[in-house]
């Protein structure tokens, strides 16, 4: 079974995820915006993104292999911005086709809550499973709540 985690990280969330399911034999593939400033997100970059994301803003992201083809089961990563989707994970969702592939979404949060981005993912892919862990990269106990 081909396993494949395709993620945004903006603040190491996504790569402590990613490190993880790469031991579980998941190919990963991290979505980069166009201009993706290094270090620790600052106040603005953090409140201009959740503003954005709450209108389902797609950034501008760098180009990614989009085949999907070769892969049973893909997981999705996002941190949630707003409740909802990251903005470079919007742009991402938008150009892969993940008709009738096994979806697993795994959304990272300060609160341990996504209520938007489940609804969102209920109603676009209704077979997927969610998982929602509390910043993982801080709550480390948090990685045992993905399920395989």
């Amino acid at each position: 079974m081909e396993k494949l985690f395709i993620y945004f990280s903006l603040s190491g969330n996504g790569d402590y995820i990613a490190n993880y399911l790469e031991t579980k034999g998941y190919e990963i593939r991290k979505v980069l915006k166009k201009k993706q400033k290094q270090g620790k997100p600052g106040f603005w970059t953090i409140f201009f993104g959740e503003m954005l994301a709450g209108f389902n803003h797609k950034s501008k992201i760098q180009d990614f292999d989009l085949n999907v083809e070769d892969y049973d089961e893909i997981a999705v990563g996002s941190p949630i911005w707003n409740g909802r989707f990251s903005c470079p994970m919007n742009a991402a969702l938008s150009r892969l086709n993940l008709k009738d592939k096994k979806l697993h979404f795994i959304f990272y949060s300060g609160s341990g809550t996504a209520p938007k981005a489940s609804q969102l993912v209920n109603k676009e892919y209704p077979n997927a499973r969610i998982t929602i862990l509390k910043e993982p990269k801080t709550h480390h106990d948090e990685i045992i709540k993905i399920e395989f």
